[in-house]
């Protein structure tokens, strides 16, 4: 008899043990009784009934890692599922574009279990699901675009991806956050044209950039060589002005001296009572003469008048005899 209590003691708290179920914060878990969906449990302490209520089990991914620091990705069953924010890094595969070019990519994909029961009864296999959704999805996004535009348009790749991979996982209660693309690896010929075909257009680049920076050198020393003739011109120009200035200058001193002269040439002779244009040319002729002689000329020649001169120096002589 006391065994007999004994094990109904321990199986009722067996039950009471297996009726208490703890699920940690973003986390749940679905229950079944007697088959069918009975309720989807929250985070906390729940208690259900252990013998007719049983969580169903679902399949999950998840990364294990080794002690080299290797991870892989493990697919198991268990009856909670994770309502946090997920990331699958799917394998590389080949990928064929528009224009029959087979390249290898690999993408990330970010997503959250938003309904756990349509995540449990809308779907066999979640994460394998998912995975084959996004490499077929990945080769129709792929096999519209050519090379170089998959190339250049991850960011449009990306939102095509994740527009269509969120209206196709919706009935399965599931959210996609977000989608990347790691590396997009094109054949090893194709890379090799494509490193020469950069190489080709830095050259030209660097061409155009010399010619240009010449074209410029020779427009500014052009501008600098017509810059500084203006300037020299110019320079000439008021030098010529100044010397020409300064000449006139001279010469009107040099005639206004003259002048004076004149003027007290012809005071004095007139005081005298002497002719002042006699004497004034008799002045002109003396000075003649000299230059003549100086030049070295053996020939002189004598003006027509020369009577008239030597009677204007005659009368000069006088005049400066009566003068003393």
């Amino acid at each position: 008899m006391e065994y007999v209590l004994i094990i109904a003691v321990l199986f009722v708290l067996i039950l009471l043990f297996k009726s208490v179920v703890v699920i940690r914060q973003a986390e749940t878990m679905i229950v079944e009784r007697l088959g069918r969906y009975h309720k989807t449990l929250e985070s906390g302490i729940n208690v259900i009934l252990p013998i007719i209520d049983k969580p169903r089990l679902i399949d999950w991914r998840y990364v294990k890692t080794d002690p080299s620091g290797k991870y892989a990705y493990m697919h198991s069953k268990t009856p909670r599922i994770d309502l946090r924010e997920s990331v699958y890094d799917f394998p590389r595969q080949n990928v064929i574009t528009k224009d029959n070019v087979s390249i290898e990519i690999n993408a990330l994909l970010y997503f959250q279990v938003m309904d756990p029961m349509k995540s449990v009864y809308e779907i066999s296999n979640l994460p394998d699901a998912i995975q084959k959704l996004t490499q077929t999805t990945l080769r129709n996004v792929i096999g519209e675009l050519d090379l170089d535009e998959t190339l250049t348009s991850r960011d449009t790749i990306n939102s095509k991806l994740r527009i269509i991979l969120d209206e196709a996982s919706n009935k399965w209660g599931v959210k996609v956050n977000r989608v990347e693309l790691q590396d997009i690896i094109p054949p090893r010929d194709i890379q090799d044209a494509m490193e020469k075909q950069m190489r080709a257009e830095r050259d030209r680049r660097a061409t155009l950039l010399t010619a240009d920076a010449s074209k410029q050198a020779a427009v500014l020393e052009s501008l600098g060589q017509r810059e500084s003739q203006i300037n020299n011109a110019e320079g000439e120009k008021r030098s010529q002005i100044l010397i020409a200035e300064g000449e006139a200058e001279a010469r009107k001193r040099v005639a206004e001296g003259e002048a004076e002269a004149i003027r007290l040439v012809t005071a004095t002779v007139k005081e005298s009572g002497g002719d002042p244009t006699q004497y004034l040319i008799a002045i002109r002729y003396i000075e003649a003469l000299k230059e003549l002689g100086l030049n070295g000329n053996k020939t002189v020649f004598m003006p027509f008048e020369a009577s008239g001169v030597m009677g204007s120096l005659g009368s000069l002589k006088e005049m400066f005899k009566s003068s003393e």
